[in-house]
């Protein structure tokens, strides 16, 4: 399918190829825990780290999910020389229902759904990136000097997604709170939703760095009232310059995830994955390593080559 793949871009003009990966030598990934000090908290991580030097991307799992959630993400950008640094928000992780019986767990679910645990999620961003300068300078540390700090980009899906969203420049309180994180370069919003109080024009117009939306005309959660309106309005409310959005045709809220969700009964596209792939493999190849081609693709013919007919693609 590759081959075929890139024997098409090759025909339309294109050389690079986002789908394009390296299948050997590659890392088994590092399960460790960073602990947040001043905060007496655990932040359980799984590293996939790359072969040599490279641009760090984050990921925030979901509601009640976990660092080994999405290892088709990790993989695959990996591969394509980042490391990866798949996070567990203790409170809204897996934790939350493992232990609970299956009558009580969609209520749990809703109750790790809180503005606390939102804020803890935050905070364990900020420490995670604190960790990361620490171990780039640490002479001992496996990943010494291997980081490239200046080029970060964080990810989510739904909760995450709403985590990725406070860190990489959303305000609140009318544009006189963010949370944003300078360290963070450019970000990628899976199933993103705007905030239940205030504008989104003005929550969403401090965005200055490049940002990715992903959402699907059936991306529609069991807890909270988020539709896709609301997931669509997102990328309205966002000022021009470096933003894109993809909207898979007949995705549900699981399709940027390994697994379909309680409730969901619609049969997984398996093209939603290459697309979802492709196209934030060329966005990060555009904004943490500068690829003019990986620029060129994403920003012309390129997308198109990927999708399917009815999926949906802009930019701004």
């Amino acid at each position: 399918m590759l081959v075929y793949f890139l024997i098409v871009l090759v025909g339309t003009g294109f050389t690079y190829d986002p789908l394009v990966r390296a299948e050997v030598g590659l890392s088994e990934p590092i399960a460790v825990t960073i602990v947040d000090k001043l905060r007496n908290r655990d932040i359980p991580v799984l590293l996939y780290p790359a072969k040599t030097k490279a641009p760090v991307i984050l990921f925030s799992h979901g509601l009640g999910g976990s660092r080994h959630n999405s290892p088709y993400l990790a993989r695959h950008w990996q591969a394509r020389g980042y490391h990866c640094v798949f996070m567990q928000h203790i409170g809204s992780d897996e934790s939350v229902w493992k232990d609970t019986s299956k009558l009580f767990r969609l209520g749990a679910l809703k109750g790790a759904a809180s503005v606390k645990n939102y804020m803890l999620r935050v905070k364990d961003v900020v420490a995670v990136l604190d960790e990361l300068e620490k171990w780039h300078q640490d002479k001992t540390h496996k990943m010494y000097q291997k980081l490239n700090l200046q080029k970060i980009g964080m990810t989510g899906h739904s909760f995450g997604a709403v985590t990725t969203q406070a860190v990489s420049g959303q305000s609140a309180m009318g544009g006189r709170l963010s949370h944003f994180d300078p360290r963070i370069k450019a970000a990628m919003a899976m199933s993103p939703s705007v905030p239940k109080h205030g504008n989104p024009k003005t929550s969403f117009g401090t965005v200055m760095i490049p940002w990715m939306l992903m959402t699907g005309t059936h991306d529609v959660a069991r807890i909270g009232v988020t539709d896709v309106e609301d997931r669509l309005a997102v990328f309205k409310a966002l000022p021009p310059g470096d933003k894109y959005e993809l909207v898979l045709n007949e995705a549900e809220h699981s399709a940027f995830s390994d697994r379909s969700l309680p409730g969901e009964n619609k049969p997984r596209n398996p093209n939603h994955h290459q697309v979802i792939l492709a196209l934030s493999t060329a966005f990060w190849d555009t904004y943490l390593k500068d690829d003019k081609e990986a620029k060129t693709w994403l920003n012309g013919d390129g997308p198109s080559q990927v999708m399917d007919k009815l999926d949906r693609w802009q930019k701004k």
